[in-house]
């Protein structure tokens, strides 16, 4: 039995050598491991023996089995390695540079309108300006008055890094920045993705996007703030909307208001994206408050201004007539692809 076996073994290393391509490869699985193969013959050839000398050849039969079923994986695997840099070694170049021969894909709703606020502002003066989504909690809070264990930090519960930083919870977060690097008078907004820990529904996501502006020049009042909003939200819808100004509490701003547009959904009947009531959230504004112009370096005896942070997917929604906050994140070709631009 001992000699059958090592017959078998050296015959089967001959044949895997043979063995160029993977028809040869499955050939020899069937020959040596099949229900009708050599392996399974020496099985067969077991009933024969007794006691100890039959336990040691069983022994020896798995121990070939095991090392004919590694070996054909094994060279399984180089065979389609090879197979692979021969495909890559034979295949043409690609030129990057050319052309599209097809459109693929569109714009994300967000995107259009970003690009048409955008486009908006830089017609009356604005420069449009770039932050990154991760951030330190001075930027993003102490910068803006708004200092550790203060409650309106509850509002946005954010995520935070193991260095320490944390994903930015406004636009906000970068009016420190561009006040020192630009000065006053200053015009600029700057668009952007921020974060915080919601509970998600059909008006409010995890992910959203903004646009954050500031206007800081001598004599700036609350009647240039709803100049440029009702300009800019009127060039959007190509007609007037409806707007109501309401008192709302932000500590970078002195005083501070919540700008709401009638829903273009339902058209200020209520829908579960207004929560029933007829207007949507839009723009949070207000003068900025001296504290937070001091930060950035501007003289608050010569300089006032405004800020406001416009929420780029509420206004995407009521562009679109978009429902659900929640299409915009979710991938769905059937909910996206409608869009152009």
């Amino acid at each position: 039995m001992q000699e059958k076996i090592a017959q078998l073994r050296g015959a089967f290393k001959d044949a895997l050598s043979a063995a160029k391509d993977a028809p040869a490869l499955e050939a020899l699985r069937v020959e040596y491991l099949g229900k009708k193969g050599s392996v399974a013959a020496l099985m067969q050839n077991l009933r024969s023996l007794a006691g100890e000398e039959k336990k040691a050849a069983g022994q020896v039969i798995n121990e070939l089995k095991t090392g004919v079923e590694q070996a054909i994986k094994a060279a399984g695997e180089a065979l389609a390695e090879a197979e692979l840099k021969a495909q890559i070694a034979a295949a043409k170049p690609y030129d990057v540079s050319l052309p599209v021969r097809t459109p693929h894909g569109s714009y994300h709703p967000i995107t259009l309108v970003q690009r048409e606020v955008e486009r908006i502002f830089v017609t009356m003066g604005f420069t449009v300006e770039e932050y990154p989504e991760v951030v330190d909690d001075y930027h993003c809070f102490e910068a803006l008055n708004i200092p550790k264990h203060h409650p309106a930090r509850d509002m946005q519960d954010t995520y935070y890094l193991s260095n320490g930083q944390l994903l930015k919870t406004h636009t906000s977060a970068a009016q420190n920045s561009i006040m020192r690097k630009y000065g006053a008078p200053l015009r600029a907004i700057f668009p952007g993705r921020c974060f915080r820990n919601e509970s998600i529904d059909a008006c409010h996501e995890n992910t959203f996007f903004q646009m954050e502006g500031i206007m800081i020049d001598r004599d700036i009042s609350i009647s240039n703030l709803i100049y440029f909003m009702k300009t800019m939200l009127s060039e959007v819808f190509q007609r007037d909307v409806k707007v109501r100004l309401r008192p709302g509490f932000f500590p970078f701003v002195e005083p501070g208001f919540e700008l709401d547009i009638s829903c273009l959904i339902c058209g200020g009947e209520g829908c579960p994206s207004c929560k029933d009531s007829g207007w949507l959230e839009l723009c949070p504004c207000g003068m900025i408050h001296p504290r937070v112009l001091e930060m950035g370096g501007i003289d608050t005896n010569e300089y006032t201004g405004f800020a406001f942070g416009l929420g780029l997917t509420r206004l995407a929604m009521m562009r679109y007539g978009i429902k659900d906050i929640r299409d915009f994140n979710s991938g769905s070709l059937k909910a996206l692809a409608q869009f152009e631009g």
